[in-house]
């Protein structure tokens, strides 16, 4: 069943690759499926076509923390502060500041 979700994610993506939630949703199924590397692909895509999309900075950053990227993690929450902080996410700019401790 994963298998098929993630084909039907790629499909999607592949369809719509200016569209966040199938790209999104497309770098969670990698992560959860342990593809880590996959994941953090999507996740750049999805952050350099919507920038400011914040829902996509924790879970980047986690998964980089995962990959031992650490550096690159610690300048995705930022990223994700600046963002937060411009579009009054307080919540999500609270996780990140957290994350980034």
């Amino acid at each position: 069943m994963a298998s098929n979700r993630l084909e039907i994610l790629k499909g999607m993506a592949e369809a719509n690759p200016n569209e966040i939630f199938p790209r999104y949703g497309l770098a969670m199924e990698y992560r959860s499926a342990g593809d880590l590397e996959g994941a953090v692909r999507e996740f750049r895509a999805l952050m350099a076509v919507h920038p400011e999309y914040g829902a996509s900075y924790l879970p980047a950053g986690q998964t980089l923390e995962e990959l031992g990227q650490l550096e690159e993690a610690r300048a995705v929450y930022r990223q994700g502060i600046e963002v937060t902080t411009r579009s009054g996410d307080d919540h999500a700019r609270a996780k990140l500041e957290d994350a980034l401790r």
